[in-house]
């Protein structure tokens, strides 16, 4: 590919270089530092002069950090007189607070989707899949799992949760029959992970044969793998928008859906000025 540099920021370098390879492209020579007050330097280490650009960066560990890290980076390539700059971002820091979906830009933005890699992973890994019903853990994911039922042909089920007093614990409340089903919950990012182990216990209770989580992005911060690892999961399965390899090492019941050809193939045709919505319904072979 003529004219298109890849660079790395340093917040998941794994996923950038899968990316690279997948492209069969070199990942662009990069130095990132911190100056003794802890500002963060960034050193392009080639030239980026009419270049099309793209910045691989993900929203974890240290979150702002990175974020500035990538803000620099975009800066650098833009004085450096880059042609274009695109940022890639996996896991986009900040998108809880944020309720107008895409309302604070004014460039165009293309939002990526895991759920042809989801709807993939459950036809090769769950043998039971035509015989088993798409959990949402809260009503707002609704739609989200709808689309995935309606792909799969198969029920769907929603936990709603029910407001108490001030002092008193939510009742969670299931919504549809998962007896003698597999319930698959699935959700967009697992944190802490209270909601989906509770929803969890919820399932088998209410007579659910087996119990998968399928999340877009695993935080898994605070007590999360001690939730999991105590939870009556089959497995808990994420995407590598954000590194895994360390969780992995304390939870066996998590796995992996690679999804770095989803963005390689959102790079690709971004640079070759082609549509990016075929991505929204296809997992590139």
């Amino acid at each position: 590919m003529p004219n298109i540099k890849i660079f790395s920021g340093s917040s998941h370098p794994d996923l950038s270089q899968k990316i690279a390879d997948r492209l069969g492209l070199e990942l662009g020579k990069v130095v990132t530092k911190k100056f003794s007050n802890q500002e963060t330097c960034v050193e392009i280490g080639e030239s980026v002069r009419g270049e099309d650009v793209y910045i691989v960066q993900s929203g974890c560990g240290e979150i702002n950090d990175n974020l500035m890290e990538l803000l620099i980076m975009i800066n650098a390539c833009k004085i450096a007189s880059a042609s274009r700059v695109t940022a890639v971002i996996p896991c986009f820091p900040y998108a809880r607070q944020d309720k107008k979906d895409k309302g604070f830009f004014d460039i165009p933005v293309d939002n990526l989707y895991a759920e042809p890699a989801v709807l993939k992973w459950i036809k090769e890994n769950i043998p039971e899949w035509k015989n088993c019903i798409i959990v949402s853990p809260d009503a707002g994911g609704a739609k989200r799992v709808t689309s995935i039922a309606d792909r799969l042909n198969v029920d769907f089920a929603l936990i709603h949760k029910e407001r108490k007093k001030a002092n008193e614990v939510d009742r969670m409340v299931l919504v549809g029959d998962v007896t003698d089903r597999v319930a698959i919950l699935v959700d967009d990012m697992a944190d802490t992970c209270g909601t989906i182990c509770h929803a969890a216990d919820k399932l088998i209770s209410a007579g659910a044969t087996k119990v998968y989580a399928i999340l877009t992005h695993g935080i898994f911060s605070g007590p999360a793998i001690s939730r999991i690892n105590n939870a009556c999961f089959e497995a808990v399965v994420v995407t590598n928008t954000i590194p895994q390899e360390e969780k992995m090492k304390h939870c066996s019941k998590i796995q992996v859906i690679d999804i770095s050809m989803i963005l390689a193939e959102a790079i690709r045709r971004t640079h070759n000025g082609e549509s990016v919505s075929y991505l929204f319904s296809h997992v590139p072979l």
